[in-house]
């Protein structure tokens, strides 16, 4: 099966702390504009009346309300860190109406993470109340089938640590990455949307730059590319003013069709 055409929602587009960040009252913190509410970084995949989540964060019961997604078909995770699993629990209220397992996927290392997160999950142990049913699947780096399109992994480097980020059709997105090997630099060719990590201007040992990230699109040449994973330091009119005109802010609520 083709897929004809993507729908790419923006869930979240802030770093690990959001923005407004608890306790701050910087002037992004503190701004009137709804582009500057980050929640924490995720983005839902949408073609052939499927839905694919690609992380839970803490935020994904606000962002799956706001969204108003009403159907979870698969879960794909780029790495184990809090901001990116937390929010898995409420993934439930999808298995009351689909009464199926939901499948996950995740490279062994993240889904070790995620099973020793939420063991009451995968116990296997008969309980009073609900927990989500889940079906874990292992990536193994090799390219894999979702409903007729497929996900390839695109090995990306966070700090020391080795994690996914994904191309799917013509449209990839990755987040909290401060470096991509040239082999994967190969795997984002000829794409029509891609999303870049871009935390801040200052360097960062585990993040990339918007600098950077700017550099990384002038050499990749997407159509299109969004700046995502932002901190407080990036206040989104300004900001974007600054960029060049095929690099753009993601923002929170953002809908792109990707053909």
């Amino acid at each position: 099966m083709a897929v004809a055409a993507l729908q790419i929602t923006v869930l979240g587009s802030g770093t690990s702390v959001g923005v407004p960040t608890i306790g701050c009252h910087c002037a992004v913190c503190s701004s009137e504009d709804p582009r500057d509410k980050r929640l924490r970084p995720s983005i839902l995949v949408s073609y052939e009346g499927r839905n694919v989540l690609i992380d839970t964060t803490p935020d994904f019961r606000t962002q799956a309300l706001r969204a108003r997604i009403d159907h979870l078909d698969a879960v794909v995770f780029t790495h184990a860190h809090a901001d990116h699993v937390m929010g898995l629990d409420d993934v439930r209220p999808f298995n009351f109406r689909s009464k199926t397992q939901i499948p996950i996927y995740a490279a062994p290392d993240t889904m070790a993470s995620i099973q020793r997160c939420f063991p009451y999950i995968f116990d296997g142990a008969k309980r009073e109340s609900n927990v989500p049913q889940l079906d874990a699947r292992l990536i193994d780096g090799a390219a894999f089938d979702l409903f007729g399109l497929q996900f390839v992994p695109v090995p990306i480097l966070h700090g020391s640590a080795l994690i996914y980020g994904f191309r799917f059709g013509a449209a990839a997105y990755l987040t909290d990455h401060s470096d991509i090997p040239a082999e994967s630099l190969e795997l984002l060719r000829g794409l029509d949307v891609l999303f870049l990590d871009a935390l801040r201007y200052k360097p960062h040992p585990t993040h990339s730059t918007v600098e950077r990230s700017i550099q990384t699109a002038g050499e990749l040449k997407p159509r299109r590319t969004y700046l995502t994973h932002i901190c407080h330091d990036l206040g989104h009119e300004r900001a974007e003013s600054l960029l060049p005109p095929h690099v753009r802010l993601a923002y929170d609520g953002l809908e792109l069709q990707v053909a």
